[in-house]
Parts: C-alpha cells; structure tokens; sequence
C-alpha cells in the first residue's frame, strides 16, 4: 500500500504519466468489442423480466429438503406451460416464481404445487403481481432513466461544457449497455432492485468523470496562452493525477459489492441480493473503466477540432521541434563558441592578432576542442625580466 501511495504522489505531481490520451484508439477498439458482445448477448438471450415487469405469481414454501432439480421436475405439469423458476434460499425454503398467471390461475397452480411437493396449500405463501402493475413498474423505471440522462447532461453543460457533457453521456451509454448485456448473457430477473442498481452505478459512474472534468477544467485554464503543452497533454495530465484516486475509490466499493454478490446471493440464497449486487458489480467496474478510458479521452478529442487548439498544437509542436533541433546542433555550435574565444584571446587591446598566438588558436580550431587545453600563449622573454630592478638585498 505505502508504494501505491508513492506512486499516488508522483502521478500527482507529473514525475510519472502514462499516455491514456495518446493510446485511447487501443481504449476505443476495447470498449467496442465488449459492447457488441453485451448488444448480441441482448439480442439472443433478451432480458428476463422478474413478476414485477411481467405479472405471475411468487410461491415461498416452508423448509425443505427437496433440491432444485427435484422441486422443477415435480412441478412442471403445473404451471399452464409456463415456464417456472425455482430458488433455494438460504433457511432451507422453496421459491418459486411463474410469470404471466392471472389471479385465478394463480390459485390453482398454488393448489397443485403445493400438492406435488407434499404440503397442504395454507402452507405455501403466495404473492400475485397482475400485469398492469408490472407494465407501470416497467414504465416508470424507463421514465426515470430518461430524466437521470436529460439532468446530466444540462447539469454538465452548465457546470463544464457540451464536449465534456457529450463525453460523459457517451461513457454512461456505455456502462448502461455492458451492464444489461452481462444481465441477458448471465440470465439473471430484471427486477426492481435491478433497475436501482443500475442508476446508482451511473451516478456513481458520473462521480468518477465528474472529479476528473474538474480537474482538467482547472488545469486547462488560459492553456493558450503557453506554448509547452497541448490539450492532449493537459487531460493526460489531469488523469494521472486522479488515477490512484479512482482506483482507491473503485477497489473500496467493490468489496461489499462483492460480498452481497458472492456469499449474500451465492451462498445464503437471496434472490433479491442477486439482481442488485451483479448490476453494481458490473456497473461499478464499467464505470472506472469508462471515466479513465473513454470520458476524457473522448474530451482531448473533441478540443483537439477546435481552432483555438489546433492552432496551440501547431505551437506547441513547433517549439519542440525547435529544440530537438537546438539540441542536435549543440556540439557544433558549442566548438564555434571555443574557436571565437581563441581569436580573441590572440588579439591585443589595438585590435593586431599576435603572431605566435594567431596560428595557435587557427590551429585549436582545425583540430577540435580537444587541442585546446594543449594550446599556451606566448610568453615573454626571461632576459629582460631583471632590467631596471634594484639590486642587493632588502633592507
């Protein structure tokens, strides 16, 4: 942990980047494999809606012994042709559920199941959904959903802007259509608990992209006035300095989610637990993914058309191939510095070039900056050095 933290540090302050921006064709490729699986999956298996969206029956015996298997084969002559789903719950009990029954047909499938199975009727609990409920259930979910996604984008349109509202309702479609695909794929009852889990992991998938468009915002503020970074460069940025962040908050959430799914639903048995647990599951992990890797790099994109941004790109791009260039011709230009210096050093305050030292600093220049330690001015004779000295010692 102390070295994610380390790491959490210098992704914040820029020391380390990774290049999500720049690789997001690799993001993009991923993203649309997974969802035309999730669209076919949905397309040949469809959603199975629980007696809440398509009316039946829920029959809860007592405690028993009779497995799943068991239970299905004794019933299947019972049920109108309808075909009936069968769960062990956790205390040992029964659950049985029958789509499509009306209320008359209810009580003669409670009859003869209860029958089948050796219990006396007044021992089974039944619950009866009638299809008009269940097409208000359904209308009302579709209903909120639609508000959910319209308040979305007008609150990111007027807190951010419509590129970063645009990307953010993409990354939502997104989750929203692997999440189903997975339920149709899995076989999982869309329930009512199925319909509240999915709009929690997309706010909570909103939570994510929201963090990271503040963060871009703020970063990306009078970015043309410089000339060091693009746009691309700024939301990559802006990412990596969240990314420990969101892996934190995602890995935190996932880990109740993961219980309810695996031991409340797995283990224990809860129908219920089930529906609401795998839409998070899968809902959660959908929308980290989609806030890292297609949220904002769908943003970069869409700034990267605006004039004002090409034009910086085109900047930013020249400054630094200025430089590659500075760079390149530094040896070359730092041995033409050296050979002026020795020119100058070999001339007098009148401007003359000395004699002995002029051939000495062309020669320095013809043989390369190596030679020039090796080069020594001329210095003056040591039989004048006495003349005019007093002599005799110093009193």
């Amino acid at each position: 942990m102390s070295k994610l933290g380390t790491l959490g540090h210098r992704l914040h302050r820029g020391e380390v980047s990774y290049d999500f921006v720049g690789k997001r064709k690799i993001w993009y490729s991923f993203s649309i494999l997974v969802t035309i699986v999730a669209i076919i999956g949905l397309a040949v298996n469809g959603l199975k809606e629980s007696i809440d969206f398509s009316g039946g029956a829920v029959l809860n015996t007592p405690k028993t012994s009779i497995s799943v298997s068991d239970a299905q084969h004794r019933i299947a002559g019972d049920t109108g042709g309808r075909t009936a789903t069968v769960q062990k719950l956790g205390n040992g009990s029964l659950r049985i559920q029958i789509s499509g029954l009306t209320t008359d047909e209810s009580k003669t499938v409670q009859r003869d199941i209860a029958k089948d199975l050796g219990f006396t009727p007044s021992k089974i609990d039944a619950e009866i959904v009638g299809p008009s409920w269940g097409k208000e259930i359904t209308r009302k979910a579709v209903e909120g959903l639609i508000i959910f996604l319209v308040l979305v984008v007008i609150y990111l349109g007027i807190a951010f802007e419509w590129r970063m509202a645009a990307a953010a309702l993409i990354a939502l479609l997104h989750d929203l259509t692997i999440t189903t695909g997975v339920y149709a794929i899995v076989g999982f009852e869309v329930s009512p608990g199925t319909v509240i889990g999915l709009l929690t992991i997309l706010g909570y998938s909103l939570y994510d992209t929201v963090v990271v468009f503040d963060g871009l915002k703020e970063a990306s503020k009078d970015i043309t006035k410089q000339n060091r970074f693009t746009y691309s460069d700024v939301a990559n940025r802006s990412l990596n300095s969240t990314l420990v962040r969101s892996i934190n908050t995602t890995v935190v959430a996932l880990l109740p989610v993961a219980a309810l799914l695996f031991i409340g639903g797995g283990i224990l048995g809860a129908g219920m637990l089930n529906d609401i647990a795998l839409a998070l599951f899968v809902g959660l992990t959908a929308g980290a993914y989609s806030s890292i890797f297609i949220a904002t790099p769908i943003v970069a994109e869409f700034k990267e058309r605006e004039p004002q941004i090409k034009a910086l790109r085109k900047r930013v791009l020249a400054k630094r191939a200025a430089d590659a260039r500075k760079a390149a011709e530094g040896p070359a230009g730092q041995d033409e510095a050296e050979d002026g210096d020795l020119a100058d050093a070999a001339s007098d305050d009148d401007g003359d070039v000395d004699a002995d030292a002029a051939p000495a600093a062309a020669g320095a220049g013809a043989q390369g900056p190596s030679s020039v330690s090796r080069t020594t001015r001329s210095q003056p004779s040591r039989a004048g050095r006495g003349r005019n000295r007093p002599s005799g010692k110093r009193r």
